[in-house]
């Protein structure tokens, strides 16, 4: 067993011996630099520097050689180059009797053979390539090369113009509320006595034209081993929306925000198996009618991906942990009880297969399964809210994040003042009405047609296995909010909802061109039941977002440079119950990558 002294002796001769390897590769190049000298030059006077000490002297200066290891060599040239200058003399005073009858020699002066221009050649090649095989073995220096680790790191980004406008029909409902600001609040007061101010509602009827956005993604991915990855991207945006990093131009010239966009770190198995953790983007096999091209995910995903013995068939399978909201600790802020821990969940599972069946023809298909846990609302106990009870013991499970669609629940149970039960404030948050267990059919058809373009056809259906009215309107004892108005206990009037949601989508030319003039063109149609899936995580241009929502979309792609396209999309939508409300949406953009 080593003592820490033997470690430091051996680290000491280790140390040793690469300086001597050092060195005596100098010495050598030294030693040709004086042999290849001109003969005019050889007289040096016994005060001047060696060429051996003017090479390391630059070497230090040029970085080479480090200051401490060169200042050691330096000192040692120079007691050598004095020994080497007074034997020469001795030599030369010793050899003078025996020289008489010929030229007289002077001190200092240096018998230099003469060598022929092909062995100069020759020496200094030697010691140049001994000299850059050291410099490389030990990190000295590698010419022409970046280093090791840059070649592990990969920059990525992306970069979207886009000119925006959104038509609003003169029919549409000119009532429909924002019960996402609500919520982000302090709630609306539903007491006709109390508060006669409408709630806080979206625009349904008045168009907004040629507005500029843009969408700036930048993105450092790092191959840390063959088996470990990890990745940083930030990305623009309006707000925290998990659903878009659009950012509206305008607002003064004021500066854009950047947001933490992924952050994840995975690790492979084998060639099969990789477990990703952290935030990261969509491991699912799902079009934006469930989850928007933009939406990231948090938490834990295992993927499982095996091509078969004829190589002509692939499956995949995911499994995924989703943490979707944590409670606060420190709920309610202003009491001495804090209320229990209340966590939401998405746990997702999914498998399929991609079929080669000849050189034209591809089949892609999946099925998912995706439970939501704990994210529907639940009726409060009594809460005194007039006596200065900060906030119900349900207010938690109002969602995070809402867009617009799914059928609303009221969460409070308000306790009236009995001095003045009439004129008891009620101001009332919202949860989801329905849960959400969802079961997520995808289908892919790729082809060529009509002389050899390609052609693409998706297909996705989703129902709601969760949805059940009649327990909706059980667990809404307060109330429910939906598309048809407000619905009081047991009493359902214009009530309509459905569990169901399908597109289909054809794709002919490029899926995705790249080369300077490849070209698509699409045409889709959606329909997205109000209670089909969560309206919070779905595109959000497509009714503006969420679900109760019905219509059909043209697109187009042509590459006009290098990864870089021009696009153009028409969308046209409507509401599938509830107060009429119709959307067109066009959009023309530019969009790069690199």
């Amino acid at each position: 067993m080593n003592t820490p002294l033997d470690k430091n002796g051996f680290a000491a001769r280790k140390q040793h011996k690469k300086t001597l390897r050092r060195a005596t590769v100098l010495a050598g190049m030294s030693a040709a630099a004086l042999l290849l000298m001109p003969l005019a030059h050889a007289q040096t006077s016994p005060s001047s520097e060696t060429a051996m000490v003017r090479l390391i002297r630059g070497l230090i200066e040029s970085g080479a050689l480090k200051k401490d290891v060169g200042n050691a060599l330096l000192a040692q040239a120079q007691t050598e180059a004095i020994a080497v200058q007074q034997a020469q003399r001795q030599a030369v005073a010793a050899a003078a009797p025996a020289a008489a009858g010929r030229s007289k020699i002077e001190p200092g002066d240096v018998r230099v053979p003469y060598i022929s221009a092909s062995v100069r050649d020759q020496i200094r090649d030697e010691v140049k390539g001994e000299i850059m095989a050291q410099a490389r073995s030990e990190g000295w220096a590698a010419p022409n090369e970046t280093p090791e680790w840059t070649k592990r790191i990969r920059v990525e980004g992306d970069m979207r113009l886009r000119g925006e406008s959104r038509f609003y029909s003169a029919n549409n409902s000119n009532i429909e509320t924002d019960w996402r600001g609500i919520n982000s609040g302090t709630g609306y007061d539903v007491n006709s006595n109390t508060n006669l101010a409408l709630p806080q509602l979206l625009n349904t009827n008045k168009d907004r034209a040629n507005q500029l956005r843009i969408r700036a993604r930048l993105g450092i991915f790092a191959d840390i081993s063959e088996s470990t990855q990890a990745g940083l991207r930030l990305a623009s945006g309006s707000d925290d929306s998990p659903v878009s990093t659009t950012q509206t131009l305008g607002g003064g010239l004021g500066k854009k925000n950047v947001w933490l966009d992924q952050a994840w770190l995975s690790y492979k198995f084998n060639e099969m198996v990789k477990v990703t953790g952290g935030r990261f983007g969509n491991p699912f096999m799902s079009t934006d009618m469930l989850f928007s091209n933009d939406l990231n995910f948090d938490g834990l995903v295992a993927q499982y991906d095996k091509t078969l013995a004829n190589k002509d068939i692939s499956v995949f399978g995911t499994l995924g942990v989703i943490p979707l909201e944590y409670s606060s600790d420190s709920s309610p802020s202003r009491s001495q009880t804090k209320l229990s821990s209340q966590n939401k969940w998405l746990l997702g599972a999914q498998v399929g297969a991609q079929w080669k069946l000849d050189n034209e023809n591809r089949l892609r298909g999946a099925v998912a399964y995706y439970d939501f846990k704990n994210i529907s609302g639940r009726t409060s106990d009594s809460c005194t809210l007039y006596a200065g009870a900060d906030g119900c013991n349900t207010d938690w499970s109002r969602p995070a994040f809402m867009q617009r669609g799914n059928t609303l629940m009221l969460l409070r149970t308000i306790a009236l003042d009995p001095t003045s039960p009439a004129n008891t404030p009620q101001p009332q948050y919202v949860g989801l009405a329905s849960k959400f267990q969802l079961l997520d059919l995808n289908a892919r058809w790729d082809t060529r047609i009509a002389g050899g373009y390609g052609f693409r056809l998706d297909g996705n259906f989703i129902r709601n296995l969760a949805y059940d009215e009649n327990e909706m309107f059980r667990r809404a004892t307060v109330g429910i909010v939906n598309n048809g108005g407000t619905a009081q206990p047991g009493v359902r009037g214009d009530f309509k909802s459905g569990a169901n949601a399908y597109m289909l989508q054809a794709t002919l030319g490029n899926p995705a061109p790249a080369v300077q003039g490849e070209w698509n063109v699409l045409a889709g149609y959606k329909r997205i039941e109000p209670d089909a899936l969560p309206d919070a995580y779905n595109d959000s241009t497509f009714h503006q977002g969420g679900t109760n929502a019905k219509g059909y979309y043209l697109g187009g792609n042509y590459a006009i440079d290098k990864n870089t396209q021009f696009s153009g999309r028409w969308f046209a939508t409507k509401s599938v119950y509830g107060a009429p409300v119709s959307i067109d949406t066009l959009q023309l953009e530019v969009n790069t990558r690199f």
